[in-house]
């Protein structure tokens, strides 16, 4: 029974950090507290309220007159009672410096300015792990602008993320209340990209039923576990150790076209390539491509039209119709697909 109290205390003391000592002063303060009144009372002979009102005034100091007059050993009950009660403050003022200068305070203030940010989010990502695939993604993400909540559990992680300006939750990402505080029934998409399989498969089917709605892309680490993530609710799976194979096959048997990929998406040049949505408002709607004059007026280049319906019509031809709610695959400039997307 003992050893379970110990480990508990142990639990509970890791848990708090260094808020454990001041916790300690309180619970000395309060039993010295509540010695003091049962003293007066019991051996004084005192009504509770009396009892109450000296042992606030004998632990503050504030210098009043007794409220009754004391035995002899009640005067050295007092005496001790203000020893105690004085060496409880100068603990709790000792500890409460020490949580100042470990920054304790400035962390928990910094992560509930941070939840306050989170829960204004709305379209944003939610990124599950900020290992070697997360933080690449997370990167990618905030370099297009967008805002990315991450929930990581690695001490080491969170800090690097804090002092980095990264929106984060410190908390297992298999919990419906680390997910829901991550903003999920607002977010536009989540991506999985944990190390554990099974993890991910949880992390999946959690996130699918508590929002229906949204976009999830998750890691795999076998092309058997694809079936298994799109079972679960995955609308993408992407193995990372295939595609960085792929990658490196490309690069010798046609590093040309590679070399211009990597060039186009990672800014070497100014060039990307962006999907737009077309919106029923928009004037594209039910114009072909030559009606559009998409590539003399914005001087880019349609490579594909991706229909409502979820076809896929690669190298459209001139005559094909735009449609509402069609996403244009547009390569150009970055200037020139930000004023196409003015007009959808």
């Amino acid at each position: 029974m003992f050893e379970k109290i110990h480990q508990r205390m142990l639990k509970l003391r890791a848990r708090l950090g260094s808020f454990w000592s001041i916790v300690l002063g309180m619970v000395y303060l309060s039993n010295v507290f509540l010695i003091g009144i049962a003293f007066y009372m019991g051996y004084e002979d005192w009504d509770f309220a009396s009892s109450f009102y000296m042992v606030v005034i004998t632990l503050s100091t504030v210098g009043f007159m007794e409220v009754h007059q004391l035995s002899e050993a009640g005067r050295m009950f007092t005496a001790f009672l203000i020893m105690s009660g004085v060496g409880g403050f100068v603990y709790i003022a000792g500890a409460f410096a020490q949580v100042l200068m470990d920054g304790r305070l400035q962390i928990l203030w910094g992560k509930h300015r941070m939840m306050k940010e989170i829960v204004k989010l709305r379209n944003h990502f939610i990124v599950c792990g900020h290992g070697r695939i997360g933080s690449i993604v997370v990167r990618e993400i905030l370099n297009e602008g967008h805002d990315v909540v991450v929930i990581e559990q690695d001490q080491e992680l969170i800090d690097k993320m804090e002092q980095d300006g990264i929106l984060c939750i410190d908390g297992d990402a298999t919990s419906d209340e680390v997910l829901m505080s991550a903003g999920l029934l607002h977010s536009k998409s989540l991506i999985t990209a944990l190390t554990s399989e099974a993890a991910n498969v949880y992390v999946t089917l959690t996130a699918r039923q508590l929002n229906p709605e949204i976009t999830i892309v998750a890691r795999a680490g076998d092309k058997s576990h694809i079936s298994r993530l799109e079972l679960a609710g995955a609308d993408r799976v992407v193995l990372p150790h295939y595609i960085g194979g792929l990658r490196m096959a490309q690069n010798v048997l046609r590093p040309t076209v590679t070399n211009f990929i990597e060039l186009a998406v990672r800014g070497g040049i100014d060039l990307q390539m962006e999907e737009l949505e077309v919106t029923p408002d928009s004037e594209l709607v039910s114009l072909d491509i030559i009606e559009s004059k998409i590539r003399p007026r914005f001087n880019l280049i349609i490579i594909a039209i991706k229909k409502g319906t979820g076809e896929m019509v690669f190298n459209p031809g001139p005559k094909e119709v735009i449609n509402a709610h069609d996403t244009l695959l547009a390569v150009g400039k970055k200037v020139n697909l930000a004023e196409l997307k003015q007009i959808l």
